[in-house]
């Protein structure tokens, strides 16, 4: 479960987040009560608590929700920005935010193979240059923080606009940050134990020193 409690439809008196409550759930259903485990509760067939756990601050709700709009009057190509988002949500880690996108893209008509390459782009023969591009672009701003080489930057200027670099940007970072909140709050997908956890000595095993060990002391 998440580990911010969600906010139920009877405590909630933001007319915005009572829409989206009512668009992703159905009218008078109250997402946050309680679900057995597996169950999805929205219509995109997810859990549902990124909507629940974001409705503690409305403002930060409003905030996010206005992102989302960014769509709408974009120049961008809309396949390469959810290559983007879904690269972003791989390489942060967050199964929710690559799922979602992974989704999207194939409603967008993106080829399977492309999307089964996302792991794997830097080895892959299925995108084209630009793609590729996007694809580095978006691990340097993920992985190396916006240290972008020059080159990468060469082939996104020689095929996007600056209108469009500056929204590639701007929504892969957004991404890029929703899906660091859901990991850290475990959200949705992201509801899962931390992976790397020290693996115990069996029973009836001694702790030694495995330096000397190694080193044939």
């Amino acid at each position: 479960m998440p580990r911010l409690r969600e906010i139920p439809r009877a405590e909630v008196t933001d007319e915005r987040i009572l829409y989206f409550y009512d668009r992703l759930f159905g009218a008078d259903v109250d997402p946050a009560a309680p679900a057995a485990p597996g169950v999805t509760r929205t219509i995109h067939g997810t859990p549902g608590d990124w909507w629940t756990v974001f409705a503690q601050a409305p403002r930060v709700f409003s905030h996010a929700v206005q992102g989302f709009a960014l769509y709408r009057n974009a120049s961008l190509d809309p396949l390469l920005r959810e290559l983007g988002q879904a690269r972003a949500g791989y390489a942060r880690g967050s199964q929710f935010v690559f799922s979602q996108h992974c989704k999207q893209m194939r409603s967008l008509g993106m080829a399977e193979r492309k999307i089964a390459a996302l792991p794997s782009w830097q080895v892959a023969d299925v995108f084209s240059g630009i793609e590729r591009a996007v694809l580095a672009y978006t691990d340097a701003l993920v992985y190396d923080g916006g240290r972008v080489p020059d080159e990468v930057f060469e082939v996104l200027k020689a095929h996007l606009s600056d209108r469009e670099i500056m929204e590639l940007t701007y929504i892969t970072c957004m991404y890029d940050m929703h899906a660091t909140i859901c990991r850290a709050l475990r959200l949705e997908f992201d509801d899962r134990p931390e992976p790397i956890a020290e693996v115990q000595t069996p029973d009836g095993g001694a702790a030694t020193d495995l330096s000397a060990d190694l080193a044939g002391e």
